[in-house]
């Protein structure tokens, strides 16, 4: 199977300009290609997994990444996806992000000797000047096409700003500075950004000439993969200051039925014969393919040592209600009143709910259990020493856990 067909059948690939081109790049180790990030926190979140794996992949295969950080196109903000204008970051924030970035990266590319390149999209657009833009760029793009771009007529009715128009120009503005510069022959990114790489292609090619050549190629699921970031309780961060490797664990290990077999083939670098083995898997099979692609993520991101010490206290957690590497909370006398700790006191001091009253309608509602036991009594109040009993895990639904610590 070569590289391509690879990616095609781990259901990568959603469409292509040139396929054939694209082939014999891909497939030769001759592409040069780039995806972006724009430094909207200061960590990567499982929605750029999807990218980052990507990267991996194709490096493996020969080919050159550029890892393309929109200390620039941050300053505008992209319009996809998004009901609102996001809110602007100043200059020492978007540097900030992007050193982040640029560490947790490494545990993925490798960009020793020259195999990958790390640009800073700043370089060049802090610098240009806005008539030159104008009268440089503005002519190779039409409004009226603009205006059709899906990212821009989901909020053409809650509002588009001038600021945001821009952003299509800019991000293909990347495009054509990174052929220029550093001979980049393709773009990677998802189907929201289709308009924007199609408008990069195109201006290389009006203002280099038709002999010039860029591919485009997006990724089937890598809008899905951006909401694959987000939980009811936030987003699940790369960070393990923000995202423990338990939870980064905990997360993967409890996805649904129907989307462990996509995980595995698109982020995972098990072979696809593995995986296809694993579709005649069902009932608790399923759960056993659930913990292959919590330990294979965890260990891609945090080392194989934190993705061992996860696996266990997830098991451990399910055997015996208990876990030593969950996440723990500490209270104090404080926090207490006639002694004790009432059960909504503790799932607010856990993180588990952000507030009483979102912590008495988990209770009512039957979602909490404190040592395995369900906990419908809102009233239920804790000495420390309960507390500081070896198996005492409170735990809110199926997927957040915690254990307390009475000092």
């Amino acid at each position: 199977m070569t590289v391509y067909d690879e990616l095609v059948a781990r259901g990568l690939i959603a469409q292509v300009t040139d396929e054939e081109e694209i082939k014999d790049l891909v497939n030769n180790g001759k592409a040069i290609f780039y995806i972006g990030f724009d430094p909207t926190a200061d960590s990567l979140h499982v929605g750029h997994f999807m990218a980052l794996c990507l990267m991996k992949r194709l490096q493996m295969a020969g080919n050159k990444p550029i890892a393309l950080l929109g200390g620039g196109t941050g300053m505008i903000g992209d319009p996809s996806g998004r009901t609102d204008m996001r809110q602007m970051m100043t200059p020492e924030t978007i540097q900030h992000n992007c050193d982040c970035f640029k560490k947790q990266m490494s545990r993925f590319i490798d960009f020793s000797d020259g195999k990958a390149l790390m640009v800073n999209n700043a370089d060049w657009l802090m610098d240009l000047n806005y008539i030159e833009v104008l009268r440089e760029i503005g002519p190779h793009f039409s409004v009226n096409n603009m205006l059709r771009a899906e990212c821009y007529k989901q909020r053409m009715e809650k509002g588009l700003s001038f600021l945001e128009f821009n952003y299509m120009i800019m991000q293909s503005y990347d495009f054509y500075e990174l052929y220029r510069r550093y001979g980049c022959n393709m773009q990677f990114g998802g189907d929201d950004q289709w308009s924007n790489m199609l408008g990069g292609t195109e201006l290389i090619r009006r203002k280099l000439g038709k002999d010039a050549y860029a591919m485009t190629i997006t990724l089937l699921l890598n809008s899905e993969g951006k909401k694959m970031g987000k939980t009811a309780s936030g987003a699940v961060w790369l960070d393990p200051e923000k995202t423990s490797p338990f939870d980064f664990y905990q997360y993967w290990r409890n996805v649904g039925d129907a989307d462990v077999l996509k995980c595995l083939r698109m982020l995972t670098f098990l072979p696809l014969e593995q995986i296809d083995e694993m579709d005649k898997w069902e009932g608790s099979q399923l759960n056993t393919a659930k913990e292959i692609l919590a330990y294979e993520l965890t260990r891609l991101v945090h080392g194989e040592e934190e993705a061992e010490k996860a696996q266990q206290s997830a098991r451990a957690l399910f055997s015996a209600g208990t876990a030593a590497d969950m996440p723990t909370t500490e209270i104090t006398e404080s926090d207490l009143a006639n002694g004790k700790i009432d059960i909504l006191g503790l799932l607010v001091a856990a993180g588990l709910c952000t507030s009483r009253g979102d912590a008495r309608r988990n209770v009512q509602q039957g979602g909490v259990s404190v040592k395995g036991d369900k906990v419908t009594d809102i009233a239920v109040a804790y000495t420390p020493d309960e507390i500081n009993a070896e198996d005492f895990v409170i735990r809110r639904g199926k997927k957040k856990y915690c254990r307390i610590v009475c000092k």
